[in-house]
């Protein structure tokens, strides 16, 4: 519990400033008597002198009490910047599932720019716990990823439903097949993504079809899981899927869609159930919704 009020440490700034009590009562609008009280409370709370008081004497500051009207300027600056805060516009900040960054990010702040030119859009990057947590605690506004990891706390609009791909090397003996399902997955090495949200995700499916896959390999980027499948026997199983056919090696890498219809997930605009539903929010969520709309 704090027991020193802002309006006592007002009190400490003003007096150091005016250099006499008279003084900063009159600018505080307080009697002297009220403010010679405030002051020796708070140096009792203290437990040291900030000002040392004769009659007929200026007010000395102590080099403790220099150190305390330091401090006291300081927080009584952050408070005023707080306040002021509440009255500017803040960023509205556009999250989006790192994977997925680079085929929704630009678009959508794309749109939002051309539709609230007054609007400062700000985007940023994060994995499934990342992005939870800045929703939660007010560092994004909304996030568009798949719908992993998203508990009862937030509200959630489908933009669209997309399908897994696998990506193999070229010679790869599943290479030919048009489709894949995750049975036909089981018997060969996987390459996974190296979170516990994604993973455990591909691993409930495998799960719920009574198949136990042979995890090999877990990486922190597409282009790791491309290069790798490109390389050896390991198949990457991964919700994006970019354009080409080579990694960034020069290898041929094959890429074949995920038929099993229990493997379909949504991408969807999250926001947390306490953000306040303004008008201009509102309007945002329809906007985001309409640029990835599924085709």
């Amino acid at each position: 519990m704090l027991y020193i009020t802002l309006r006592q440490y007002e009190y400490i700034v003003a007096v150091a400033d005016a250099g006499s009590l008279t003084d900063a009562a009159a600018h505080l609008h307080v009697s002297q008597p009220s403010l010679s009280v405030a002051i020796t409370r708070v140096e009792q709370r203290l437990g040291a002198l900030v000002f040392v008081r004769g009659k007929g004497a200026a007010i000395e500051i102590t080099p403790f009490g220099h150190q305390i009207v330091a401090e006291a300027r300081g927080l009584l600056g952050h408070a005023t910047r707080l306040e002021r805060k509440q009255d500017t516009q803040a960023p509205f900040v556009l999250a989006c599932f790192e994977d997925i960054a680079p085929w929704y990010l630009a678009p959508a702040l794309e749109r939002l720019e051309a539709q609230f030119p007054a609007l400062e859009v700000q985007v940023k990057e994060g994995r499934f716990s990342d992005l939870a947590t800045d929703l939660a605690e007010g560092r994004a506004d909304v996030a568009m990823s798949y719908d992993v990891g998203f508990d009862g706390q937030f509200e959630r609009r489908s933009i669209r439903e997309v399908s897994p791909v696998a990506f193999l090397a070229s010679d790869h003996p599943l290479a030919t097949n048009v489709s894949l399902s995750f049975e036909e997955l089981e018997d060969h090495p996987i390459i996974l993504f190296d979170e516990d949200l994604s993973e455990g995700f591909i691993r409930n499916l495998f799960d719920e079809m009574r198949l136990q896959p042979k995890i090999k390999q877990r990486v922190r980027s597409l282009e790791m899981m491309r290069s790798l499948a490109a390389h050896a026997a390991d198949v990457g199983i991964s919700y994006s899927c970019p354009p080409g056919d080579i990694s960034y090696d020069g290898k041929p890498v094959t890429t074949i869609p995920i038929s099993t219809s229990q493997a379909a997930a949504e991408i969807v605009l999250v926001w947390s159930r306490l953000r306040e539903m303004d008008h201009q929010f509102v309007e945002i969520l329809d906007h985001l919704t309409e640029t990835h709309s599924p085709e």
